[in-house]
């Protein structure tokens, strides 16, 4: 049962962190209503429908910064009680600065559970309900890259003509396996193409040693062939990585079909390690926050204390990035990817928290 005090530190912060999430899930909402709007300004639709698509595309981008807000949170969080004094009171009820931070930390961890069992859920699910409708109204529409257990299939318009491909994996800049069914705009089969190996590596298709059927005519060719596509290596790369559509039990799915096809599954991993991730470096920023008001709360200035925080964000942020960037290319393994920037904001809390009840 939590006691008193600690019941008031997590609800003011708990306010703290609805009210902040509040403002930057408006400021969200209002950055990419413009964004939809320009999109839009040239299609007949409804006038709601660039509203509606802001609207399911905000929460998965608020998820992204949740780190930010927690850090933010806390700092304002412990901005009103040094304010009030509050601090004293706290103290005399015998709390230590060190207890006051362990609170918010492990409070964060659980908020952060929450967030990533189900608001993640829910937010990828909107998302993925506004890349289907948006891509309904755009160019991309005529493209389309599925992964399931029978290979990888793909959806391309070109040249007034449609094609259907299907291959049992990929593996570097090459398919493996493919069957290409060619269709006129009308959907008549025109030609079907089969061979062991097509490189993907630029949107000039190399076929080699085609079996290519025409009118119930087979012919092998002991050559090469080409063929022009919407898609090369970098295009079907990308229709991949498009993870936050995805909930956590799609991306599990997700994996086990990329090892099965020989696809890099690194990406997929990389994502469910840093969703699994997310309520420790939750915790960890609110414990960083704690660390820099403790330290500069005889400053007394709430700008300065919460750029710095803010400085600190942006570095972290593109540390993280860094490393999951070397993940994602192999360079490092990918569990180091995500464990790496924890390790760094865990050592300067820990050199942070020291003398921490002294303050």
């Amino acid at each position: 049962m939590l006691k008193i005090y600690n019941r008031y530190i997590i609800k003011k912060f708990l306010n703290k962190f609805i009210n902040i999430s509040l403002i930057f899930l408006s400021l969200i909402f209002i950055l990419n209503i413009f964004e939809e709007i320009s999109f839009f300004k040239n299609i007949d639709t409804s006038i709601l429908t660039p509203y509606f698509l802001t609207f399911l595309n905000t929460p998965i981008t608020l998820f992204e910064i949740f780190p930010f807000i927690f850090l933010l949170s806390a700092q304002l969080f412990f901005n009103e009680i040094f304010s009030k004094d509050e601090l004293i009171l706290l103290k005399n009820s015998g709390l230590s600065n060190l207890k006051i931070a362990k609170t918010l930390f492990f409070f964060s961890i659980f908020i952060g559970l929450i967030l990533v069992i189900l608001y993640y859920n829910l937010a990828s699910k909107f998302k993925f309900y506004y890349t289907d409708i948006k891509n309904s109204f755009s160019n991309d529409n005529k493209y389309l890259a599925v992964v399931n257990d029978s290979g990888i299939w793909l959806r391309d318009e070109i040249d007034e003509g449609i094609l259907i491909v299907k291959s049992s994996n990929i593996k570097n800049n090459y398919l493996n396996n493919v069957i290409i069914n060619q269709f006129d705009s009308e959907f008549n089969l025109l030609k079907t193409i089969q061979s062991d190996r097509v490189n993907i590596l630029s949107k000039n298709w190399i076929i080699y040693n085609p079996t290519i059927t025409k009118k119930n005519i087979t012919t092998q060719i002991e050559n090469k062939i080409f063929l022009n596509s919407n898609f090369d290596q970098d295009k079907i790369n990308s229709l991949f990585s498009n993870f936050s559509t995805l909930n956590l039990w799609e991306l599990f799915y997700l994996k086990t079909d990329y090892e099965k096809l020989g696809y890099s599954s690194n990406e997929v991993t990389i994502h469910l390690l840093k969703l699994f991730s997310s309520p420790i470096l939750y915790g960890l920023m609110t414990l960083l926050a704690s660390v820099i008001m403790f330290h500069s709360s005889k400053i007394k200035s709430l700008f300065f204390s919460m750029v710095f925080g803010i400085l600190i964000s942006v570095f972290i942020y593109y540390i993280n990035f860094m490393f999951i960037s070397l993940g994602n290319t192999g360079k490092i393994p990918n569990y180091l990817s995500i464990l790496l920037p924890i390790f760094f904001i865990s050592i300067i809390n820990l050199f942070g928290l020291t003398r921490l009840n002294e303050k």
